[in-house]
């Protein structure tokens, strides 16, 4: 009875996982259904940029973000209603913004193909252009999501921590099909973007019961984060960018990484077991090589799917 009772969890679980991986995700998707669509969300990705360098960054750590609680079903984008908190206001999401970005290019694409594309995948097409328009690689998006109707706050738990080490790291990601390849092309991602104090003050302040700082921090560039942030700081949104190219899409991240110049906990973890210190090096000392695993690894990741429906609007469900 027992074995039975096992074996029935066990393949539920598996019916469940797999439900969670999609088969059906195709490049030529809306090839007739909706031509223009790449085109419309490139114009809006385009647009926003022109007044705001920081919208690459926002839109690709919102597509991570995404992905990472329910697959990317565009559960992110939904707000909280009532009583009800939804992922957005979760506290690792509170300073994920231009979500506009999302809204108007699906402002454009209903223009043209009212109820065909899913918020979901208008997320996933402007993660990408976040990329290119950055100066980095562009690649065909699968697609054919379909938009969930779960988001709550709570599951923002799931996600990732900057303070993570590396086995939490690597439990994190292994949860959802991705390896340790996978785990140090995708931090890669944060050659875009900058990070309030909150988010490393656990490396320049009280590190231990022996240290202030982490050591493995390069000396002179935790004194220029302690300037910027001090133990009691109360400027709202000091900090610092997560690298010296903050707006382009290139490899400085694993460069200043292995200077010691890393921002989060997260980051320094990828050099403290053999197999992500070498990728590290390998990104360091190849762009071309970082883009090739970062292109695999970002449609590894959002080819994790869950979704059920085509929303109309990308801030409610139908």
């Amino acid at each position: 009875m027992a074995a039975a009772l096992i074996f029935s969890l066990f393949m539920f679980l598996i019916l469940i996982y797999s439900s969670s991986v999609s088969c059906d995700l195709s490049s030529n998707y809306y090839h007739k259904t909706c031509p223009q669509l790449e085109t419309a969300v490139t114009e809006a990705v385009e647009k926003a940029m022109i007044n705001d360098k920081t919208v690459p960054a926002a839109l690709l750590r919102m597509h991570f973000h995404d992905c990472f609680i329910r697959g990317c079903d565009g559960s992110v984008l939904l707000n909280s209603k009532g009583k009800h908190n939804a992922e957005k206001d979760g506290p690792p999401n509170i300073s994920l913004h231009a979500f506009y970005v999302i809204d108007n290019a699906k402002k454009a694409v209903e223009a043209m193909c009212p109820g065909v594309v899913s918020c979901a995948d208008i997320l996933a097409l402007a993660a990408r252009d976040a990329v290119s328009l950055s100066g980095g690689p562009t690649w065909d998006v699968p697609k054919g999501r379909k938009d969930g109707r779960i988001s709550k706050a709570t599951d923002t738990r799931q996600l990732p921590a900057p303070t993570f080490n590396i086995s939490q790291l690597q439990q994190s990601f292994s949860q959802r099909g991705l390896s340790l390849k996978d785990l140090v092309a995708l931090s890669g991602g944060h050659t875009l973007g900058f990070s309030h104090c909150s988010s490393f003050q656990n490396r320049i302040h009280n590190f231990n019961a022996t240290l202030d700082v982490d050591p493995t921090m390069n000396p002179s560039f935790a004194a220029s984060l302690r300037s910027v942030c001090p133990a009691h700081n109360k400027v709202k949104n000091a900090g610092a960018t997560l690298d010296s190219t903050t707006t382009v899409f290139d490899n400085v991240y694993y460069k200043v990484l292995l200077q010691g110049k890393s921002i989060f906990s997260s980051d320094q973890a990828l050099l403290t077991t053999p197999k992500t210190k070498a990728l590290v090096s390998e990104f360091a000392s190849s762009k071309a090589a970082f883009e090739k695993a970062f292109v695999q690894s970002v449609i590894k990741m959002s080819s994790i799917t869950g979704g059920t429906e085509i929303r109309r609007d990308c801030r409610r469900v139908n």
